[in-house]
């Protein structure tokens, strides 16, 4: 009888039906934001909460207690990279962010422990920074935002929007350092590489002997349009036009029977401008 019970309680069980888990928006929603600065990725990852009617800033979180920076649990801060934040030095890692909000000035925290679900976790001794920031009246923003904004190779400003309210973390990168070790560093590369580096050397007007030495090497493994037109350009910056016009004569005969010609245009204009200069 028990086997009969047994057999008929595991039919039952195998019969029944089997519920998905139920899939609803959430409160808060999980939130990723992520802009490379030069070489340094920034990204943020944080729960979203919404304003819903309510007094954020002195209400709903009141004015002098530290807050989580989201919803659920501390936002996460990344940088791939060594920066400057706020013009401290800050390496490379993962980090929680905290702030204690104020009407005037706001404290803003890096704490090492990125995984705390809220305030209780804390402990300053793992911060590895904080400033003041000043807050910045904006347009109704519903729910919380970060937002990687006006961002150059070397520096960008990572800023928090929710309601009325934005603060900005200025972030700095060692870019000029990180690419002229990179360059540096370059030994039996491809020829493209060489040309990318002299091409970084011309565009950001550093060192045109260094480019020219860089377009050497990549000539000498693979003459193209491109590095020929590299060295034109490098010449003409300084100062070098009848060599630069003979260059870009080649550059411009070598990239007509190339599929993919892209600076057609700029040597077109070039030949006109040097002509007047050689």
């Amino acid at each position: 009888m028990n086997r009969l019970f047994s057999a008929v309680a595991a039919l039952a069980l195998s019969a029944a039906p089997a519920f998905a888990d139920l899939e609803l928006p959430r409160p808060s929603p999980l939130a990723r934001v992520s802009q490379v600065v030069g070489l340094t990725e920034i990204a943020v990852e944080y729960s979203s909460p919404a304003v819903r009617g309510r007094k954020v800033f002195g209400g709903l979180l009141p004015f002098g207690e530290l807050w989580r920076t989201g919803a659920n649990s501390a936002t996460k801060v990344s940088f791939s990279k060594d920066v400057l934040v706020a013009g401290k030095p800050v390496p490379a890692g993962s980090y929680a962010l905290f702030t204690i909000p104020n009407e005037k000035s706001w404290t803003v925290i890096l704490n090492k422990n990125v995984n705390q679900g809220g305030t209780r976790d804390y402990k300053k001794e793992l911060d590895v920074l904080r400033f003041e920031a000043k807050p910045q009246s904006i347009p109704h923003r519903e729910r919380l935002a970060f937002l990687v904004d006006d961002f150059t190779e070397d520096k960008a400003n990572l800023d928090l929007e929710w309601d009325t309210v934005r603060v900005t973390i200025p972030v700095e990168t060692h870019t000029a350092e990180q690419a002229a070790a990179n360059i540096k560093g370059l030994t039996d590369g491809a020829a493209r590489q060489y040309t990318s580096a002299a091409r970084y050397e011309l565009e950001q007007k550093k060192d045109y002997d260094l480019g020219l030495r860089l377009v050497d090497q990549s000539i000498a493994l693979k003459e193209d349009w491109l590095n020929v037109w590299t060295k034109a350009q490098l010449l003409a910056a300084r100062g070098d036009h009848k060599d630069a016009y003979a260059l870009a004569e080649k550059a411009n005969a070598l990239g007509q029977k190339a599929d993919n010609f892209f600076y057609a245009d700029d040597v077109k204009k070039a030949l006109a401008e040097w002509k007047t200069k050689k």
